[in-house]
């Protein structure tokens, strides 16, 4: 039995927000802390290592959005956890491959896994209601599925943001009442940890943070970042962007025949001709899952609908490494999986999560108002 993913209802300031967070993922958040340091032990770094990384990389946090250092606070004290364990949840791959310590970035590089994704946007000309459809398999560690949440945070200051993340995450990927969407993708170049950059996370958090799309866009193209990343930032009036980010410079993909579909490979002609693809041979089935998922949805173009966009990241073809991952080794040491299928609606302020979708295919259906449902997604 696969558990449905909780929502999580937050409000008020940054720190009381967080507190609300961590008292009601407190079990969660214990779970990812636990895989993670587990993780760590094995490498043979305890949490005074951390510790240091930690305190190494907060100026960056800081100068970025001091309002997140704050919430991440509240959510340690809410949770009963040390804020460097927050920190690390919230900025894993930055804080242990940067921080300051060379010696631990080699170390901690060769172990880590390549956070996977497939995403798909279908734009309002192209589906059956007039409505964009922003979706995305998200493939990591199985055992994160017990550590997912969605994350519903009222605000006066900006949009209402509804967020799937795991479990102490500020954001991973997620819509906002303004009608902005984001889903992020693994990518990884000869450029990447070269320089200090801002937690993808926190930079996803901005995106949706944003009233308008302009800034949403702003924020994902500007920002410095330490790895490699593709962002796919949406908008339900019709407009979608693919971001392919290295550091230190951002390439644009931009939609084809109403869609934009992304895996974990470089597309952009101009970004091939300047950088060098690193993570094929880590994601190497990346080369086909965009391609598999375009050509499912391609006959159906004018009449996709959210069912459409499923059967598609549903897809099993050379599974166990398809678009729908089931759990399987990775290629170091972990058990991988498509943890979550995420399909979104931004004009409706709905998202439906269904976990370890490869083993259920049982949907919840969370929206900016109204209780999470429950569905079985047709076969």
């Amino acid at each position: 039995m696969v558990e449905p993913c909780p929502l999580i209802d937050v409000s008020g300031p940054p720190r009381e927000r967080g507190r609300q967070y961590g008292a009601q993922a407190a079990g969660r958040i214990a779970k990812g802390v636990s895989h993670y340091s587990d993780q760590l032990r094995g490498m043979g770094l305890g949490w005074p290592e951390i510790r240091a990384l930690v305190d190494d990389y907060l100026p960056v946090i800081e100068r970025f959005e001091p309002a997140y250092v704050d919430e991440m606070r509240g959510i340690a004290e809410g949770a009963g956890v040390p804020f460097e364990q927050i920190a690390l949840l919230n900025a894993r791959t930055e804080i242990l491959k940067l921080g300051s310590r060379p010696d631990l970035r080699a170390r901690l590089a060769a172990a880590e896994d390549p956070d996977g994704c497939t995403g798909v946007v279908a734009l309002p000309g192209a589906t059956a209601d007039g409505r964009l459809i922003h979706a995305q398999n998200w493939d990591w560690k199985a055992e994160c599925a017990e550590t997912a949440v969605v994350l519903r945070i009222r605000r006066d200051d900006c949009p209402d943001i509804l967020t799937f993340t795991e479990a102490g995450g500020l954001a991973r990927c997620g819509l906002n009442a303004a009608g902005i969407a984001i889903t992020a993708n693994y990518l990884e170049s000869d450029r990447d940890y070269c320089q200090i950059g801002v937690p993808l996370a926190l930079i996803r958090r901005k995106v949706l943070e944003s009233e308008h799309l302009a800034l949403a866009m702003r924020a994902v193209y500007a920002t410095p970042k330490s790895p490699s990343n593709n962002m796919i930032v949406s908008h339900a009036g019709g407009v979608a962007i693919d971001f392919e980010c290295a550091p230190d410079e951002t390439f644009q993909v931009h939609p084809r025949d109403g869609l934009l579909v992304h895996a974990n490979h470089w597309q952009s002609p101009v970004a091939l001709a300047k950088l060098k693809d690193t993570g094929i041979a880590s994601t190497p089935d990346s080369l086909y899952r965009d391609i598999r998922v375009r050509d499912l949805l391609a006959p159906a173009i004018g009449s996709i609908d959210t069912d459409a966009v499923k059967t598609a990241l549903f897809d099993d073809f050379a599974s166990p490494w398809s678009v729908c991952r089931p759990p399987r080794p990775s290629l170091t040491t972990n058990l991988s999986a498509t943890v979550a299928m995420i399909v979104m609606q931004p004009e409706l302020g709905r998202m439906e999560v269904a976990m370890l979708p490869a083993l259920n295919r049982t949907f919840r259906t969370f929206e900016l108002s109204g209780a999470a449902v429950d569905s079985a997604a047709a076969e």
